[in-house]
């Protein structure tokens, strides 16, 4: 793996982590238990990061 694919994949995750802390804030905020929040949070987390690196490889940058 090249130090740019790395790259690539590290900000996937950050970016990941990132929705997953807002939509966990979100469903707190609205009311849900703290298990269902990680729960969605989780869910927010995985589908960010397999969307930007199926983006990325539609992009050419993998």
């Amino acid at each position: 793996m090249t130090p740019l694919k790395a790259l690539l994949v590290v900000m996937a995750i950050l970016i990941g982590i990132i929705v997953a802390l807002v939509a966990g804030i979100l469903a707190r905020s609205g009311g849900d238990a703290s298990p269902a929040a990680i729960t969605k949070g989780g869910v927010a987390f995985a589908t960010s990061v397999a969307l930007t690196l199926s983006i990325m490889t539609s992009l050419g940058l993998f």
